[in-house]
C-alpha cells in the first residue's frame, strides 16, 4: 500500500502540521533533498482549500511527511509521487477525483483536487531564502512552475495560479507568535497549548525561575515584560496575552502590542478589575481605538474556569483573530 511508505502512517499525526516549513528546514539542515506538494486547484467541497501544503523527505525507513490534503484519501499516494520526485526530480501534476486518471482513488467527500509536486534540492537558494524569511518575520511569496523556484516579496491572496504555463505563486506569512506573560497554572497551560497548536510561543516570567518550564516552547525569558516585547518586536502575526496578574508588568506590555499593531491583546484577570484596568491605561494615553481592541477577562463563556478551559478559550479567540488575514483569498 502506498500508505506504508509514510513514516507513522498508521497514526498520521503528521497532518497536524499547517507550515511545511519547520519539516523544510530539518531536511536541509539533514542534508536530505525534499518534495513540497502544493493543492493548487479544488473542484467541488474539499477539507483544504487552495494553498494547502505537504513537504516529504526521504529517509532510511520511508518517506518522512508533514501536512495534510485530505483527510486519509489521497496522502499515501501523494507519497508515493513525492518518492518519484526525489529519485527523478521531475515535477508531477496530479489529479484526484472527478475527471482524474486513477479511478482507484476515491474522495469520499466527492469533486477534484490538483496538486503540484516538485523536487527542492539541499543547495536550493529559494528554500533558503524562504527560511531566511520566516527568521526574520518578513512577508514572502513562493512563485514556482516546478522547476523555476523563486522567492519574492510580497502580500496578497494565498494563492494565485497563473497558466497556461502553470505557476504558482503561494504566500508564507511569518510563524505564528504568542507571548504569555506569567507564571500560574493558567499562564502555563496556555503556554503549553499553543505550542503545541504550532505557535511560536514565548514565555515571560519577570524574574522567574533560572530552569526553564517542565514542557517545550520556542523560549523562555526572565526579563521585564516591555522588554522583552520590545526585544522580540511586535507585529500582526503575534499576539499578547497578560497574566502575571500584576498591572505594574502587563499594562504597560498590554500598551506596547497594542501601539505595534499585535494580532490580539489581553489580560488575564477578575471583571471587577476591568474598569481599573481601562481608567489606569487611558491615562497612560491609551487612545479609544487601543482601548477598543483590548480584550479583558478573555475566553469562552460557559468553557469553564479551570487552567485549560481559560486557555482553551483564550487560544480560539487567538486564532479567530488571526485567521483572516492567513485565509483571505
Amino acid at each position: 500500500m502506498a500508505d506504508a511508505l509514510i513514516e507513522g502512517a498508521d497514526w498520521p499525526i503528521f497532518g497536524w502540521a499547517d507550515d511545511i516549513r519547520p519539516a523544510l528546514a530539518a531536511a536541509l539542515k539533514a542534508g536530505r533533498p525534499a518534495v513540497l506538494a502544493t493543492l493548487f486547484r479544488v473542484e467541488g467541497s474539499a477539507p483544504r482549500g487552495p494553498g494547502a501544503q505537504m513537504l516529504f523527505d526521504g529517509r532510511s525507513d520511508g518517506i518522512g511527511a508533514s501536512g495534510y490534503f485530505s483527510g486519509d484519501c489521497i496522502e499515501g499516494d501523494v507519497a508515493s509521487h513525492a518518492a518519484e520526485v526525489l529519485a527523478d526530480g521531475k515535477v508531477r501534476r496530479l489529479h484526484y477525483g472527478m475527471g482524474s486518471p486513477w479511478i482507484d482513488i476515491r474522495l469520499r467527500c466527492g469533486g477534484a483536487l490538483h496538486v503540484l509536486v516538485e523536487r527542492i534540492a539541499t543547495d536550493c537558494a529559494a528554500a533558503r531564502e524562504l527560511l531566511d524569511c520566516a527568521s526574520a518575520r518578513r512577508q514572502c511569496l513562493w512563485s514556482s512552475d516546478g522547476s523555476d523556484q523563486r522567492v519574492i516579496a510580497g502580500d496578497g491572496p494565498l494563492l494565485t495560479v497563473t497558466q497556461p504555463p502553470l505557476r504558482i505563486a503561494r504566500r508564507f506569512d511569518p510563524p505564528r507568535r504568542l507571548v504569555v506573560s506569567g507564571g500560574d497554572p493558567g499562564a502555563l497551560a496556555l503556554a503549553k497549548l499553543a505550542h503545541e497548536a504550532n505557535f511560536e510561543t514565548i514565555l515571560v516570567r519577570p524574574g522567574g525561575p533560572e530552569a526553564p518550564p517542565p514542557f517545550a516552547v520556542s523560549r523562555y525569558l526572565r526579563e521585564e515584560v516591555v522588554t522583552a516585547l520590545e526585544a522580540l518586536g511586535i507585529d500582526r502575526w503575534t499576539a499578547f496575552v497578560g497574566a502575571t496578574h500584576e498591572d505594574h508588568h502587563d499594562l504597560a506590555a498590554c500598551l506596547h502590542a497594542l501601539r505595534h499593531d499585535a494580532a490580539w491583546t489581553g489580560m488575564i484577570g477578575a471583571k471587577t478589575r476591568a474598569l481599573g484596568r481601562m481608567a489606569a491605561l487611558e491615562a497612560a494615553g491609551a487612545s479609544h481605538d487601543e482601548l477598543a481592541r483590548l480584550h479583558l477577562s478573555p475566553g469562552i463563556p460557559g468553557l469553564g474556569k479551570a487552567p485549560w478551559e481559560v486557555a482553551t478559550g483564550i487560544l480560539a479567540e487567538v486564532m479567530q483573530a488571526m485567521n483572516p488575514a492567513r485565509e483571505r483569498a
